[in-house]
């Protein structure tokens, strides 16, 4: 399970809204010194990124780095594929749990922990559209309860 303490760079609330996240992993990436750069000033996101495990390993595709403004030629391609850097066991995990039907590996979040650029990866089983009408309407019986909590209290 993993933990996140440090500086977030990009959430992807869209994978909590359409995926049952059954298990977290934090993984390392693989980037240049300009991409890191860019991250540092918040230039990131993963809202269309999904990640695939081939040949043993794990590679994220779609994460969108902003090219670094003072980079000129250093700078790589925004949307180039990207490596992720997991233990050989987490990835024989992951290659097994994606071989059920409905089980995916979805980015959840990007964030510093010290100096070290990490994702956080979740293994994640599609929701159906009562599932998520569900989420909707307990969101909005808390969001109310809170209302008359405060409506209440305040008087």
């Amino acid at each position: 399970m993993a933990k996140t303490n440090g500086k977030m760079i990009a959430n992807n609330k869209k994978a909590y809204h359409d995926y049952f996240i059954l298990d977290t992993y934090e993984a390392g990436i693989a980037l240049h010194g300009t991409e890191v750069k860019s991250l540092r000033m918040g230039k990131c996101s993963i809202k269309e990124s999904f990640i695939r495990v081939e040949n043993g390993e794990v590679y994220i595709y779609g994460m969108h780095i902003s090219p670094y403004e003072k980079g000129n030629i250093f700078n790589k391609d925004p949307l180039r594929i990207r490596k992720l850097l997991l233990h050989k066991s987490e990835i024989n995990k992951l290659l097994g749990k994606t071989k059920e039907k409905g089980v995916a590996v979805v980015p959840l979040k990007v964030y510093f922990k010290g100096s070290l650029v990490k994702i956080e990866i979740g293994l994640a089983k599609g929701k159906k559209l009562y599932d998520k009408r569900q989420d909707i309407a307990k969101k909005d019986q808390q969001r109310e309860a809170q209302r008359d909590f405060k409506i209440r209290n305040f008087s």
